[in-house]
């Protein structure tokens, strides 16, 4: 394996992960903090910007609100639509939408299909439901509500662009093979780092690096592009993907956390 040298630095005990957080800000900031809290040492540089829209918010009324992406938040902060109960898809959305001030909050388990189900349990069919959503979308939940007889509205709240060319940071890190690993929370992010370093000519090092990816949805364009140094998180949990931040080296050891690595990587995952 070429990038030998990345790898025995990464494995001294003591010495953190060199961690590409390529997640859009305001969030990418946070988790680059807790990567450092870990002691890593996050490389900062996100490959998509996230905007509002400026899309004014259909006319309701509406009974709930549908909230698969705490980037969706701000938008609906401070507005009348900030009173409705919210179903949010998992932890991360639950928390913006509370710090922001919304009704009452509820948390599904992480996944479109989980928060399909819990607004199945809460609301009755027929719940008129309002999706605050980015511009790409998956098509659940809506789907799947939809199937089940409530009527949804979707509004594109936000969208995300993303760059022009791979940040100039990480090209130089990965000239230098001083990238350890890198954090995907959604597909398209994955698949535009992919892109960037394709047409900036760093492919090869970026195929090197190990891919933490929140969920395999997430890592499908690294598999599809056969990229197999990557790592799943075993639930689509912040705390699970960063616990699978371990240095990698030549000897075998038991992976005390829920990280799912790839057969490229299960040989080989050692804690310093």
């Amino acid at each position: 394996m070429r990038g030998a040298e990345r790898v025995t630095r990464a494995k001294e005990c003591g010495t953190g992960l060199r961690v590409w957080v390529a997640r859009p800000l305001p969030a990418g900031a946070r988790t680059a903090g807790r990567v450092a809290a870990l002691g890593h040492r996050p490389l900062l540089a996100p490959v998509l910007d996230l905007a509002l829209s400026g899309a004014p918010a259909p006319e309701g009324p509406f009974d709930a609100l549908v909230l698969t992406s705490a980037s969706a938040v701000p938008a609906l902060a401070g507005s009348p639509l900030a009173a409705l109960p919210a179903y949010c898809v998992g932890a991360r959305t639950a928390s913006a939408a509370r710090a922001a001030g919304l009704g009452l909050v509820h948390e599904a388990g992480g996944d479109a299909l989980a928060l399909a189900e819990l607004i199945g349990r809460a609301l009755p069919r027929g719940a008129r439901l309002l999706h605050a959503a980015g511009r790409e979308r998956k098509d659940e939940p809506g789907d799947t509500l939809v199937a089940r007889g409530y009527p949804l509205t979707v509004w594109v709240a936000y969208a995300a662009r993303p760059l022009a060319v791979l940040p100039e940071p990480v090209a130089a890190a990965l000239d230098h093979d001083a990238l350890d690993a890198a954090l995907h929370y959604s597909r398209r992010s994955a698949a535009t780092a992919l892109g960037l370093a394709r047409a900036a000519g760093r492919e090869e090092a970026f195929r090197r690096v190990a891919h933490h990816c929140l969920s395999a949805d997430v890592a499908a364009p690294l598999v599809t592009a056969g990229i197999l140094s990557h790592v799943v998180a075993a639930r689509p949990d912040e705390d699970v993907l960063l616990a699978g931040l371990v240095p990698v080296g030549p000897h075998p050891v038991r992976q005390d956390n829920d990280a799912e690595a790839s057969p490229a990587l299960r040989p080989g995952l050692e804690r310093c």
